[in-house]
């Protein structure tokens, strides 16, 4: 069994997930594009629990995009409807489990129900301590760096802040994930072999993993074979393999 392959002193303490797939999903299967975004959700739940039971730490998953605003309004629409829903329903596991929500993003812009299951969600769940299961909403991280950018800005021209100590440390308390590690895997799925905009300063030294596999059929062995695939790989972070050993 795969899970038998996995090193359990190895496991990524940070994983991100770029969720792709649902609406060829549909299509494939003659399905309208709304149908492959609710049987995405169910993965969502899957991935969510093995990833607690792997002991992975921090799971950030990519819900919805600042570029996802531009799709047709009632494929948003669903998708807000699927965000939801999901929430209402999968509050009672993230409690059973010890799983605290976390959202990153412009959440301003969802709509006011959305907003209000989302800080329910985050307030009910908040003193678990298991798994951080951080959902990316409305979020683009070019945007990001560039409120970053007008944060710190703003502070040095109050002189809140002197321009000499701006470094990493600085523009990482700065960013919407300034309570979470830097990322150690992304995989993204359905065959795309790009990054779409996704933590782009986080993701500066994790492994990628790219699988065909569209996401509402990605499974239990799927996420076993990228972290196997990752536990194989020799992280050296600029380092020489002889410095690492």
């Amino acid at each position: 069994m795969l899970e038998d392959k996995i090193n359990t002193d190895n496991i990524p303490n940070h994983l991100a997930i770029i969720m792709d797939g649902n609406g060829r999903w549909a299509k494939q299967k003659g399905f309208l594009r709304t149908l492959g975004h609710e049987s995405g959700s169910k993965s969502v739940k899957k991935i969510i629990k093995e990833c607690s039971d792997l002991g992975i730490e921090f799971l950030t998953l990519y819900a919805f995009s600042t570029e996802n605003w531009n799709r047709p309004k009632l494929e948003v629409d669903t998708l807000m409807r699927v965000l939801i829903n999901s929430l209402k329903k999968e509050l009672p596991t993230l409690l059973e489990n010890n799983i605290k929500m976390n959202a990153i993003g412009n959440l301003e812009k969802l709509p006011k129900n959305a907003q209000k299951e989302l800080q329910d969600v985050i307030s009910k769940t908040k003193d678990n301590t298991k798994m951080t299961l951080t959902l990316a909403l409305s979020y683009g991280s070019r945007e990001e760096i560039v409120n970053v950018v007008k944060i710190i800005s703003e502070k040095v021209k109050n002189n809140i802040i002197s321009i000499d100590t701006i470094d990493d440390s600085i523009i990482n308390e700065h960013l919407y994930t300034h309570n979470l590690p830097d990322v150690d895997l992304l995989i993204r799925t359905s065959g795309e072999h790009r990054i779409s905009n996704f933590l782009l300063w986080q993701i500066a030294y994790a492994e990628l993993y790219f699988t065909d596999v569209l996401w509402p059929d990605f499974k239990k062995q799927d996420l076993h074979e990228a972290i196997i695939s990752y536990q194989k790989r020799e992280r050296r972070f600029g380092k020489t393999s002889e410095q690492i050993k």
